[in-house]
């Protein structure tokens, strides 16, 4: 599914939490958030009402505290996200990208085989679709 939803760094916190468990509830969320961020409560609710306007959260008020799920999946923005990052930083090169993480020893070595074994089976469909 396409999804032209766009997510800022502060809403991403929100929903790596939405999507490692939900429901959740503000105060969950905050208590969550407020070591890594020093976001109040006040702050997340806003951010959580701008997730709602944009249709990637959805909040349940028929219950006396209320609860948030994620009405998105992180398998159906992190590809345009990864893409309009490409994009922005690296000017959609993908061969940049992994200079400069191998350049500055990013990458272990158990990365380095993922990576070997993601190029061949690219290579592997390219040449079964010629």
């Amino acid at each position: 599914m396409k999804n032209s939803i766009m997510l800022s760094d502060g809403e991403w916190k929100l929903m790596k939490l939405l999507w490692e468990s939900s429901p959740r509830t503000l105060r969950e969320l905050t208590k969550a958030l407020e070591s890594e961020t020093g976001w109040s409560r006040p702050t997340i609710h806003v951010m959580l009402k701008r997730l709602i306007e944009k249709g990637a959260v959805r909040v349940d008020e028929t219950v006396r505290v209320h609860e948030y799920f994620p009405l998105i999946a992180r398998e159906d923005v992190a590809p345009e996200e990864t893409e309009s990052f490409l994009n922005r930083v690296y000017d959609g090169s993908v061969g940049l990208l992994f200079t400069a993480l191998t350049e500055r020893k990013a990458l272990s070595e158990k990365e380095l085989a993922e990576l070997r074994q993601i190029l061949d089976n690219a290579e592997k469909k390219q040449k079964e679709q010629l």
